[in-house]
């Protein structure tokens, strides 16, 4: 389930993108006014600013959305303890005899 609301969460987050870049900016009527034209828009002479308000705040709600959710589902998953939970002593462990080298008495070699 997380997989899939993760998925869904990219593409929208890429559609949410694509549609904001889409937009025109505030200054952009201004150049219509001096005969860039823009009445022949893809949606209309009116132009896209309706449908594309609309599609963008949809995708952004969705977007949000899809955050508290992903972060409800994550924050269910991880109940990991800390290392504070259990204060308790180690118990120790002796080495055994294997890994300690041996000294001869006999030797030369000072110590």
């Amino acid at each position: 389930m997380f997989e899939v609301l993760l998925v869904v969460y990219i593409i929208i987050a890429v559609a949410l993108v694509g549609f904001i870049l889409i937009q025109q900016g505030k200054g952009a009527d201004m150049g219509a006014s001096f005969g860039s034209g823009s009445s022949n828009t893809m949606f209309g002479s009116s132009g896209a600013g309706n449908f594309l308000t609309k599609t963008t705040t949809v995708l952004a709600t969705c977007f949000f959305i899809l955050c508290l959710v992903l972060g409800g589902v994550v924050a269910s998953q991880n109940k990991n303890t800390d290392d504070f939970g259990d204060l308790e002593a180690p118990v120790a462990v002796e080495a055994a005899s294997e890994d300690v080298p041996a000294v001869d008495p006999d030797s030369d070699i000072p110590q």
